[in-house]
């Protein structure tokens, strides 16, 4: 396993509300500035989120690792790779139940006018709040740390995930006036198919751990 294996992860983080956000925000008075500000407290919670639980699964791999040798067992990854396929299947449940969600949240209008630090807040609290995505960021950084990778491996996943986050900006800055059409095919599809995207990751990477577990038998 590399830093690739969990790159498409970061499609559940975005897709749905936060998508719908950062297309409301590209198309709000101040586009540029509130979009930035919205990637940025994205970007700081998600890096913290995927940091915390790979410094977590770390701490209590080792202190597990150090149990089993004086109890003459061996091996920690089984057992963590038991915690994510667990956290896993209460991603795609979770992602279930909530797929007849649609249109977007009632106070999408109370920010159309928002600046940078509401925005900044707003990405922030977003990523915070969302039960999915708090898990899909445990997830990534216990896998990341069960297979005894540095942090920096997590770096990627962070960026791909504010990058698929800033695709409602590029579009705005690369077809300008032209964007609002774009930007409206990309709320319809996240308000009404991002679930099955989502539930199709999910299932691979559940896939990739489970082959885990069998090799590691």
């Amino acid at each position: 396993m590399n830093f690739v294996t969990v790159l498409p992860l970061a499609v559940v983080m975005v897709a749905g509300t936060q998508l719908v956000v950062a297309v409301f925000l590209a198309s709000s008075d101040r586009p540029r500035a509130a979009s930035l500000g919205f990637l940025a407290g994205a970007g700081l919670v998600v890096a913290a989120g995927v940091t915390v639980a790979w410094l977590l699964t770390k701490l209590v791999g080792g202190v597990v690792a150090d149990a089993s040798a004086v109890a003459g067992k061996v091996d920690r990854g089984p057992a963590i790779d038991l915690v994510v396929l667990a956290l896993l299947v209460i991603l795609a449940v979770l992602i279930w139940v909530r797929r007849d969600r649609s249109g977007p949240p009632r106070w999408l209008g109370s920010i159309e006018h928002a600046g940078p630090p509401q925005a900044l807040r707003l990405g922030a609290l977003l990523f915070v709040a969302t039960p999915t995505d708090d898990l899909t960021m445990a997830t990534v950084g216990a896998s990341v740390a069960r297979h005894d990778l540095p942090w920096w491996h997590l770096v990627p996943f962070v960026l791909v995930t504010v990058l698929l986050l800033a695709l409602p900006l590029l579009a705005l800055l690369l077809l300008g006036s032209k964007a609002s059409r774009v930007l409206t095919r990309m709320r319809e599809w996240a308000e009404g198919h991002a679930w099955i995207v989502n539930e199709i990751v999910i299932a691979f990477f559940a896939l990739l751990t489970v082959l885990d577990l069998i090799r590691s038998r």
